[in-house]
């Protein structure tokens, strides 16, 4: 059974930094795209950052370039996001996904979901 398991959110002050981790289990994903997204309160799920696990090409929105990092520890199967300068309009539940197609990925079209970690930035 696949598992994608966040953590690492929480509260931070605007400027501060925080670093997302998701556990995957349950398969390989050398041959998956695995990415971030977030949804804030009334807002719909958004793209924030993906990652293909075998070529380690990167994707970002455009809101958080230069702020937010992607990465990958494939002996731990287990990807990040690193976080910085964090702005108040970051404030969501951020989402670990996996999937074969890179493009399905980035539509929001995931093979598997985890179940979210709390991101809160306070201002």
């Amino acid at each position: 059974q696949v598992q994608l398991g966040e953590s690492g959110g929480g509260l931070v002050q605007a400027g501060g930094s925080l670093r997302l981790s998701c556990a995957a289990s349950g398969r390989t994903f050398s041959n998956y795209t695995m990415g971030w997204f977030r949804q804030a309160p009334g807002m719909h799920r958004e793209f924030v950052a993906a990652i293909t696990w075998r070529g380690g090409s990167r994707y970002y929105t455009d809101s958080v370039k230069g702020r937010f990092t992607i990465s990958k520890d494939s002996a731990k199967n287990t990807l990040y996001l690193q976080m910085n300068s964090l702005e108040p309009g970051d404030t969501a539940l951020y989402y670990c996904a996996a999937a074969v197609s890179s493009a399905n990925l980035l539509r929001g079209q995931g093979d598997y979901w985890g179940r979210g970690t709390q991101v809160t930035v306070s201002s």
